[in-house]
């Protein structure tokens, strides 16, 4: 039984969708990187699995069981955490009272965030409006870490932080996953580095899914996410040399694009020297 298994999902906002037909699974221990350009989807499928954002069509189950009717705290309670893209921590509250008030039900296992986080040990008095961005993150991870959770989604950790501190952080999700079994979710921009993690990967583009495959396949054959990046006429084109009908709403796998000769370094230059950049995701 997966953790997470969304199947032909649809959501959106107003009733009208922005991602369709999402397919994922995330297993016990493993760890799921969801890439693809701004305005693609991402946050809104977090959101929906969350509970915060309604399902127009589909299904999501966690553990095994529908949240359809489902209230998100209730959602939360059956062993999902959630650290958003903007970490949501109380800027007036001290570190301590930031982890406390991750508990479920009053079970707040403070020791746990220090086990992966032991800087947030010396900053326990400090308020967290007070603290560095990467401090911040290591405090929005570990509240999550403090309930236990069985299935981890973390949006856009490396967002506003150096380089070189989403070096030091990415590895401690696979740390977290491979001690405790925990399924991790994980959005991330900066792609590559999450593919080092990753056990496998999802790419949506403009709602749509495009990409799957196994986070070493996509490491060493780049130019796969960066065709995929496209989307539009560029996997158009590439469906039509796979004989697909339908390529917007296709995915694809990496040896089956891999395989179409459309997608060739020009494409991939293309890729990483387009001007315009898609409108932030809602």
């Amino acid at each position: 039984m997966a953790a997470l298994d969304i199947e032909g999902l649809s959501s959106g906002y107003n009733g009208v969708p922005v991602i369709r037909d999402i397919n994922i699974t995330v297993g016990d221990g493993e760890i799921v990187a969801l890439l693809g350009p701004n305005g693609a989807g991402k946050t809104t499928t977090l959101l929906t699995v969350s509970g915060l954002n309604p399902i127009l069509d589909g299904d999501i189950k966690l553990f095994g069981a529908s949240i359809k009717g489902r209230k998100a705290h209730m959602i939360s309670r059956s062993g999902l955490a959630h650290v958003p893209e903007d970490r949501s921590l109380f800027f007036q509250l001290t570190v301590a009272e930031n982890l406390r008030l991750g508990a479920a039900k009053g079970s707040a296992d403070i020791n746990q965030a220090l086990r992966y986080f032991p800087a947030l040990e010396q900053l326990m008095d400090r308020k967290a409006g007070l603290l560095s961005g990467g401090e911040q993150q290591m405090l929005a991870m570990g509240r999550a870490l403090t309930v236990k959770p069985k299935l981890l989604m973390v949006d856009e950790m490396s967002l506003g932080l150096a380089p070189i501190i989403v070096e030091r952080l990415l590895p401690v999700l696979r740390q977290i996953a491979d001690e405790t079994g925990c399924g991790i979710l994980l959005v991330e921009q900066h792609v590559h580095l999450a593919l080092t993690i990753a056990d496998r990967a999802y790419v949506l583009s403009h709602g749509n899914m495009v990409l799957e495959d196994t986070a070493e396949h996509l490491r060493n054959n780049r130019h796969l996410l960066e065709s995929s990046y496209l989307g539009g006429e560029e996997i158009e084109a590439a469906a039509e040399e796979l004989g697909a009908e339908s390529a917007p709403s296709t995915t694809f796998s990496a040896a089956e694009i891999d395989s179409s000769t459309s997608l060739s370094a020009e494409v991939a230059h293309t890729a990483t020297s387009a001007d315009s950049e898609p409108p932030a995701e809602a």
